[in-house]
């Protein structure tokens, strides 16, 4: 049972002490009137004790207990709510005849959050605090905390039980702070720009907008499987040709594939189109977009990650086959024709999947020799077409498309392109997909009729971008695993045996 553990059953025992002496241990009164933050800096100029009984003075305070100092007559308390930790002094002869005695000190333990009135106190140390007048129990805590007042280590507890990581490690917090003004600073940054946010299906009948495994579900009413979208570009693009000139959608992309420090199953991303743009376009607007979010962070342009450091300053800008020797080290010879690329990869003892075109074996060649050295960012250019279905042909080069990805701190955070808008060239790459699934790429793009069809109506010249959330996250605020900027990140079930073993270790 999920309530045996006797440290439980003794917090149990004490919530209905409480509830039997007139005390509801899960009340819904709460009469709080500021926050720690507002209350700590409202009352910073008290400077001793004698400020102590200004009626002007008198605050209600709320948050969970994380320490706990009883003595005799008097103990001190410290409790936290979201905007921080704020220390209580709690004396006998300030609460009501017996309270002292016979409840707090018997029954309100470390994780009850309480309640508490009184004025602005500063103790010997200095410390500006609160002098209870009052205290009441708003939830009994019935788990007791982990006993590491500094945290939990464990990372797999940390994200199965994320509660829990967030009670007891207010970093955590701010780093999730920090993602939901990332994500209000996109919106606002794009809406500044005219750009309009829409919302496109999260079901799809075909699983399309990029190479990836789609998972698979099921329409009961329509008796027809779906696939949880892998991306929002086609159906945003057909909003193009409907005659919206620049669209964005934030939301999550769902892809049936392994899981790293850098990806998830479900995942977080901007894509914006704009008409009568280039690529060209998009590398500016956006080096404009994180000079936008550095601002608005405060954050130095000059970013540590790791024992990296990531300058905003030094935006480069390279073609991809360019790369593989100057940045890569590859031999030209070794990157002309496929036999000379994979003679190369095998004498690296990479393996090579069979059937592999051209371009995919110049993209494994950046994936293998390029993709972690690229610190500073770095717009890749110039992809081979085999390896960009949905982007426009280079009128200079037709073997390479108007396409660039970003790559930070050694990792891939955004791809765009000016977009294929010629129906029959892209009628033409989704049959080259075809024959690739055919061959065994489950990752090869669908055949999508009907957004074939869309473009026969014509798309106006238009540049297109997604920017993963998740990665941008985990740049800004030096995490190295998706994990720790996902609420709930994915995790392997455990058995009900391993689960009572990590508790008990905790």
């Amino acid at each position: 049972m999920i309530f045996e553990n006797k440290f439980i059953q003794q917090r149990i025992e004490k919530a209905k002490l409480l509830k039997e002496a007139g005390h509801n241990p899960y009340s819904n009164d709460s009469k709080r009137n500021t926050t720690v933050e507002k209350y700590l800096n409202v009352n910073s100029d008290v400077v001793d004790m004698e400020e102590k009984r200004d009626e002007k003075r008198h605050y209600i305070v709320s948050g969970r207990i994380k320490l706990l100092r009883i003595m005799g007559k008097a103990s001190f308390v410290k409790i936290e709510d979201e905007s921080g930790m704020l220390q209580i002094y709690v004396a006998r002869d300030n609460l009501p005849k017996d309270f002292y005695n016979t409840m707090f000190k018997k029954n309100i333990e470390v994780g009850d959050i309480i309640e508490v009135g009184g004025y602005p106190f500063v103790t010997g140390k200095g410390e500006l605090s609160l002098h209870a007048d009052s205290l009441s129990i708003l939830t009994k805590a019935i788990s007791p905390l982990p006993e590491k007042f500094h945290g939990i280590t464990d990372k797999e507890i940390r994200y199965r039980k994320r509660y829990l990581d967030l009670i007891m490690n207010a970093e955590v917090r701010k780093t999730f702070q920090t993602r939901s003004k990332v994500i209000s600073l996109t919106r606002r940054f794009f809406e500044d720009k005219g750009f309009l946010e829409v919302e496109t299906p999260m079901m799809h009948p075909i699983a399309g907008g990029a190479n990836a495994k789609p998972f698979v579900t099921h329409h009961n009413a329509l008796g027809i499987d779906r696939f949880l979208r892998i991306a929002p570009e086609l159906y945003l693009k057909r909003l193009i040709v409907g005659g919206f000139e620049a669209v964005f959608e934030i939301n999550r992309n769902f892809r049936n594939e392994g899981m790293d420090a850098t990806h998830n199953p479900e995942f977080t991303s901007i894509e914006f189109y704009w008409a009568y743009k280039t690529y060209k376009d998009l590398i500016d607007i956006t080096k404009e977009y994180f000079q936008y979010l550095f601002e608005h962070l405060d954050l130095p342009t000059v970013l540590p990650y790791g024992d990296m450091e990531v300058n905003f300053e030094n935006f480069q800008e390279i073609p991809l086959i360019e790369s593989l020797t100057t940045i890569g080290g590859v031999p030209a010879e070794s990157c002309n024709d496929k036999e000379s690329i994979i003679a190369y990869l095998k004498s690296k003892n990479i393996s090579v999947k069979p059937g592999m075109n051209f371009g995919q074996l110049q993209g494994e060649l950046f994936d293998e020799f390029v993709e972690e050295k690229l610190i500073d960012p770095t717009f890749i250019t110039e992809y081979p077409v085999e390896i960009s279905p949905l982007a426009r042909r280079s009128d200079e080069n037709p073997a390479i498309t108007e396409r660039f990805e970003l790559f930070i701190a050694g990792r891939e955070i955004a791809n765009a392109f000016s977009e294929l808008n010629d129906p029959i060239d892209q009628l033409s790459r989704f049959e080259g997909q075809m024959e690739a699934k055919d061959c065994g790429d489950d990752e090869a793009h669908e055949m999508d009729s009907d957004f074939v069809e869309a473009l026969s109506y014509g798309m106006a010249p238009t540049a297109g971008q997604g920017i993963g959330i998740d990665r941008l996250v985990m740049l800004l605020t030096n995490e190295h695993s998706i994990r720790d900027v996902l609420l709930f990140p994915a995790m392997k079930p455990v058995s009900n045996e391993e689960q009572t073993t990590q508790d008990e270790e905790n």
